[in-house]
């Protein structure tokens, strides 16, 4: 099983990475590491789609001049994805966001799954300075059971944090452990 951990945080040392390491060393407890990939995205250069559907005319790869291509081939491979985004502005990061909106020179491929009856199943974390009962994280939780729906993915967890100082979540170790657990949801 192959599990892709997508960071949408453009910090390197903040409190979303340090969530999905938490992710990342639950998961590998029972998978073996190299079946685990955490990836940065703010760490690749990614460019927004411009629309110009180049890539359904050529086997679902963007030409955009960018590191898009084989991000999208990565999340297409995997079994599972976990997203982990801090809150901006109600909604996930920009990096998030961009990543997803490339999953659209693909888009075809994916649906082709879909019909074939192949689920992937999918993760999210969130992080943000509000209570977690605040609205930003039911509207971030929205957006991606749509996505999730539209491509025929199940959306196992959903788990909102709050943290706004530097690595708060790191030193809450009830949230560290619960991280490490959700493992389970995904077998």
């Amino acid at each position: 099983m192959k599990v892709l951990i997508l960071n949408g945080s453009p910090r390197m040392k903040g409190n979303t990475r340090a969530a999905l390491e938490a992710v990342k060393n639950g998961i590998e407890k029972g998978l073996a590491p190299e079946e685990v990939e955490l990836y940065d995205i703010s760490q690749h250069k990614l460019s927004p789609c411009v629309a110009c559907d180049t890539c359904k005319g050529n086997g679902g790869v963007c030409i955009q001049p960018d590191e898009s291509a084989e991000l999208i081939q990565k999340m297409y491979d995997a079994d599972v994805l976990i997203f982990g985004t801090p809150v901006y502005w109600w909604g996930m990061s920009a990096q998030l966001k961009t990543a997803l909106d490339k999953m659209y020179s693909k888009d075809a491929q994916f649906k082709e799954l879909k019909a074939k009856g192949i689920s992937k199943k999918a993760g999210l974390i969130v992080v943000g300075a509000a209570a977690t009962d605040d609205p930003e994280y039911k509207l971030i939780e929205d957006q991606m059971t749509c996505i999730c729906g539209h491509l025929g993915w199940k959306l196992t967890f959903s788990y909102g944090i709050s943290a706004w100082e530097p690595g708060e979540v790191a030193g809450q170790e009830e949230t560290i452990r619960e991280l490490g657990e959700v493992w389970e949801t995904l077998k």
